[in-house]
């Protein structure tokens, strides 16, 4: 007896919770769509969704170096902390960086897992060939074009080069999208080829994570000529050359 009177009671506590679900999530869209309407972002924020995340990333990440800095966690050095942030983006401005991507987590955490694996494998060859015996290898100065439109992300691309033994970005033409960059060894064509296939690579995967054409919105800062605003998908070394 016991276990069918409470059958019933129970389907009723769970109808009642969902009810009450969808009754809390209905007004909170309907506030979250009240707000957007009414209240306006202040500029110094952003113009659109993607540049306010960014500003608020910005303003996180002080108040996180500031927390660092006292060395303490309180509600003091928290709120100190974001009063200094706030300070900072408004009285000292950074030169304005247009978000026009999505971030695609998984093409980035295979990226990171790529950078690591290059950087074992190219630490191990330079090591190498820094104390066999021979000839020193044969260096020389590069130039490719990568077909990353983004300013930010181009950055971002070349940090990543950087960080690979072996390669060093020397000089970057804006206009053209032209990386000029010393590669540490290149005795044959094979290695030639090699550095090649690991500038598509990153050019393709940085595109793939951060600018994909279907979520691409063209911002007025960027300034790029629209003749390099085409993405080549193609795994051919022979990309970079062009």
């Amino acid at each position: 007896m016991t276990d069918r009177s409470s059958t019933p009671m129970r389907g009723r506590i769970i109808t009642a919770w969902r009810v009450s679900l969808l009754f809390i999530f209905w007004h909170l869209v309907g506030g979250l769509a009240w707000l957007r309407q009414r209240v306006r972002i202040p500029r110094w924020l952003g113009s659109d969704s993607r540049e306010v995340a960014v500003r608020l990333w910005n303003l996180a990440w002080l108040t996180f170096v500031w927390v660092l800095l006292w060395g303490t966690i309180s509600w003091a050095n928290v709120l100190g902390g974001l009063v200094v942030a706030i300070a900072i983006v408004t009285l000292l401005p950074l030169p304005r960086v247009p978000v026009e991507g999505r971030i695609h987590p998984v093409v980035l955490l295979a990226l990171v897992g790529r950078l690591i694996g290059d950087f074992f494998i190219s630490s191990a060859q330079v090591a190498w060939a820094a104390i066999r015996p021979g000839k020193p290898p044969l260096g020389a100065v590069v130039r490719v074009r990568l077909a990353i439109k983004s300013d930010l992300v181009l950055t971002l691309a070349v940090d990543y080069l950087n960080l690979v033994p072996g390669t060093m970005v020397l000089e970057i033409d804006h206009r053209r999208r032209m990386l000029y960059i010393h590669v540490f060894d290149v005795r044959s064509e094979k290695r030639v080829k090699a550095f090649y296939k690991q500038v598509a690579f990153v050019e393709r995967n940085f595109i793939r994570a951060f600018e994909r054409d279907s979520e691409w919105h063209p911002s007025p800062y960027h300034g790029i000529d629209e003749n390099y605003q085409r993405v080549r998908h193609t795994d051919s070394p022979e990309a970079g050359r062009r």
